[in-house]
């Protein structure tokens, strides 16, 4: 096998890996932040901007809301990772005070889980650049990497790996507190949009990152909350253009070659051995897998094939998905959420209310649990995408109304 073909099995199996890592992590309902998120917010912010008194207040608020001792801290620890040893000791510290304070009211608090043991197969680094490249949907890539391979290093095995790799306050939480520390020190835009980015990655949804902004205005800062709300908005646009995160570009191998290299447009077998043959325009099939057989469904407006990879019931179903010219499918919902990997062809993606937008091999969309969407080929291209059902445990799809001829054909 040519090595383009194994860097695309690589590039599936690491997006596998990081799709049910991550919807794992997916431990809120839509909706506003609920009491024990929102003093997340507070806690981080005023270990950040070093307002020790009003720290107090919000973590006696968090405790009372149900945050655990070892919750807290989590977060107190963390936040020297962005805010500096000083600012986070100063934060341990008030919390020892407090903790001692309410001990001799009588006050019991919780002290929760403690994190569990470090995989013993893996160092920090390897551990952390797995976590790393989840949270940000693909490997990190910089000019800081190989200018200054130690921070790198820093980067992937102390923060991703030592500290993001403790199991006892998910990856929702850990980016709810890192948002708002950064929303709370000047000239560090790039890190808190990205921070955004990774935060709407885990599953936080935009109606709780702007309640992150809510709480910032009412209880630390206009100011701070101005910030969040300026980076927030340029983080939600560029996503909606397909910049980010739902859409991950690897761009077409076909362009990035210069031939249809990868992808063999004439005849192909099927695993019945019947022949499919496909138009030369786009690069229309993949031949890294066998097309399977042709899906009758109501659900589909043409001429579908699928080869499910994995067996029946399988924790995570994976299916080979061609769809001929102009075939498309019906608005759905996926229950738990669904990625796709686009293999060949040309086709599009689109949520409910929002512009479709054209897909191309090597691209990456991620599916959040119940929006509305569609996905299908190009009037005048084949179509080949994996897809992948995530938390199939949670229920079927639900099939919903054909996507309309008028909004279809009015498509480039």
């Amino acid at each position: 096998m040519d090595k383009v073909v194994s860097n695309i099995l690589a590039i599936v199996f690491i997006a596998v890996v990081s799709t049910t890592t991550i919807s794992e992590a997916r431990t809120v309902k839509n909706g506003v932040l609920n009491a024990k998120q929102e003093n997340i917010v507070t806690i981080a912010a005023f270990t950040a901007n070093g307002d020790l008194q009003r720290l107090k207040t919000a973590l006696g608020d968090g405790l009372d809301a149900g945050l655990t001792i070892n919750e807290i801290k989590e977060v107190l620890v963390q936040m020297y990772a962005y805010a500096g040893f000083p600012r986070s000791l100063n934060g341990i510290n008030t919390f020892i005070g407090l903790l001692e304070e309410r001990e001799r009211k009588g006050i019991k608090d919780i002290l929760g889980k403690e994190p569990g043991a470090m995989p013993a197969s893996k160092g920090s680094i390897e551990l952390g650049t797995e976590i790393q490249t989840r949270l940000i949907g693909a490997p990190a890539t910089g000019k800081y990497i190989t200018f200054t391979p130690a921070i790198d290093a820093f980067l992937k095995g102390h923060l991703f790996g030592d500290i993001f790799g403790r199991d006892n306050l998910d990856f929702q939480s850990r980016e709810l507190a890192t948002i708002s520390a950064l929303a709370c020190i000047e000239g560090v835009n790039p890190q808190l949009q990205a921070h955004f980015n990774v935060g709407l990655n885990t599953g936080l949804t935009e109606v709780q990152l702007r309640s992150l902004v809510a709480v910032l205005d009412a209880k630390v800062g206009k100011k701070q909350a101005a910030h969040a709300d300026e980076a927030l908005g340029n983080v939600l646009g560029n996503r909606q253009a397909g910049q980010e995160n739902d859409i991950t570009r690897s761009g077409s191998l076909s362009s990035s070659q210069g031939s249809t290299g990868y992808f063999k447009p004439l005849q192909h077998s099927n695993n019945r051995g019947k022949d499919i043959t496909m138009s030369t325009n786009n690069l229309s099939q993949s031949v890294i897998f066998p097309v399977g057989e042709k899906l009758a469904s109501k659900n589909f407006n043409g001429t579908v094939w699928l080869n499910m990879l994995t067996p029946s019931g399988s924790a995570l179903p994976i299916g080979n998905v061609t769809f001929e010219p102009g075939c498309r499918n019906n608005w759905h919902m996926h229950a738990g959420g669904q990625v796709l990997l686009v293999t060949g062809g040309r086709g599009y993606y689109q949520e409910w209310g929002k512009p479709a937008q054209e897909l191309h091999a090597g691209d990456v969309v991620n599916i959040p649990a119940n929006v509305k969407h569609w996905h299908g080929a190009a009037k005048d291209s084949w179509f080949v995408h994996l897809a992948i059902e995530v938390d199939p445990e949670k229920g079927p799809a639900t099939w919903l109304e054909p996507v309309s001829d008028e909004d279809y054909t009015s498509l480039k």
